[in-house]
């Protein structure tokens, strides 16, 4: 089977790139760049999302011991992020590539028009056939302001790009039915869109490097493969991955695309964390909204509290009378307005279908 994708995401952990002494691997990261290259010739278009620039600034400067972590993290960090990208460039240039560095941070996804900014720009750079190199900005971004890892990031560069697939390199080959060490569990080759619980098969051990660990890359996996975006999970280290993931000879796990959704929907779809409001239905409403196959808007007739201030235009959540959640939304008007139509028929809908995001697409 061949995987004709034409826009790829490819995300590659700190485990792929670096040594056991925790600094870079420079041969790996030789020959992943030829990987890339060789896509790139093939009139694939391809983003890097690449992590490392902690260790390659550990092996530029020595941090006291005496520096807390996120001060050691910043600095390395800062160091780092030039060696690496200098390094990216030499190898692209090589090939005759060029690349640009992208660093971005949670703030910028959740800004609408921070949002548009960088999807112009990622625009711009392909169009021009160069590789955007992305990467979290580390010494801006610390504790509440930090994506969970660079997998979170991957997955909301996919979605904000309408990519056709994302490619996460790690050091395993996918995901197991148990612990990857043990002889007994075996490599899940495809993950369907109704799968709910990994919890059940997947470990929690965190990679050695990486902030993240696999329940994670599962978690945001499946909710980019709900968004119609084919996720492949592989092991970075195996020879000549891509073009081998790509033609389907290399063990990998697949999350099987759910359908298309909307640009709108799917920046919806990551804001979570940016829902300015929450908005309690009632049991009908709920109904409604999520019964398949239905272009349901959410009407005040269903709603039955409101908590917190919002403004037109600002992301509000929705919870169930269970205070479980239901989605996510677009407020068509302030919550000044929504609360003195709580409950009232005939009203304007406070979100429209076309920019509400339901929990039951990602379940």
């Amino acid at each position: 089977m061949s995987l004709t994708y034409k826009r790829i995401i490819v995300k590659i952990g700190s485990n792929v790139l670096t040594q056991d002494n925790g600094l870079p691997d420079t041969a790996r990261i030789r020959h992943l760049v030829e990987q890339l290259a060789a896509l790139k010739k093939l009139g694939r278009e391809v983003i890097l999302v690449s992590s490392g620039a902690v260790a390659s600034g550990r092996s530029l400067v020595q941090v006291s011991d005496k520096a807390d972590a996120v001060t050691s993290r910043q600095l390395l960090a800062a160091v780092g992020q030039v060696k690496l990208l200098s390094t990216y460039a030499e190898l692209f240039g090589q090939h005759d590539l060029v690349c640009a560095q992208v660093l971005v941070t949670k703030e910028d996804f959740r800004d609408r028009v921070h949002y548009l900014n960088m999807q112009n720009c990622f625009g711009a750079l392909l169009q021009n056939n160069i590789i955007p190199i992305v990467n979290e900005n580390d010494v801006i971004s610390v504790t509440e302001l930090m994506f969970t890892d660079n997998d979170e990031l991957a997955g909301l560069i996919a979605s904000m790009l309408n990519a056709d697939a994302l490619l996460i390199l790690s050091n395993v080959n996918g995901i197991y039915t148990g612990d990857p060490k043990d002889p007994s569990s075996e490599l899940i080759r495809e993950i369907e869109p109704t799968t709910t619980s990994f919890s059940s098969f997947v470990t929690t051990q965190r990679s050695q490097f990486g902030r993240g660990g696999m329940i994670t890359k599962c978690h945001m996996a499946h909710k980019v493969a709900q968004l119609g975006i084919a996720v492949h999970i592989a092991n970075g280290k195996t020879e000549n991955v891509l073009p081998r993931l790509l033609s389907g000879e290399v063990e990998n796990t697949r999350f099987i695309p759910y359908k298309i959704a909307s640009g709108k929907k799917k920046w919806i779809a990551h804001s979570e964390t940016a829902a300015k409001g929450v908005i309690h239905i009632n049991d009908g409403a709920k109904t409604a909204l999520t019964t398949p196959g239905k272009a349901i808007s959410l009407l005040p007739v269903g709603i039955t509290k409101i908590s917190g201030e919002f403004q037109k235009g600002d992301i509000i959540k929705l919870i169930d009378e269970h205070q479980k959640p239901v989605g996510l939304g677009l407020a068509e008007y302030g919550s000044d307005k929504a609360v003195e139509r709580i409950g009232q028929k005939n009203q304007k809908p406070l979100v429209h279908y076309d920019y509400l995001f339901l929990n039951a697409e990602i379940s």
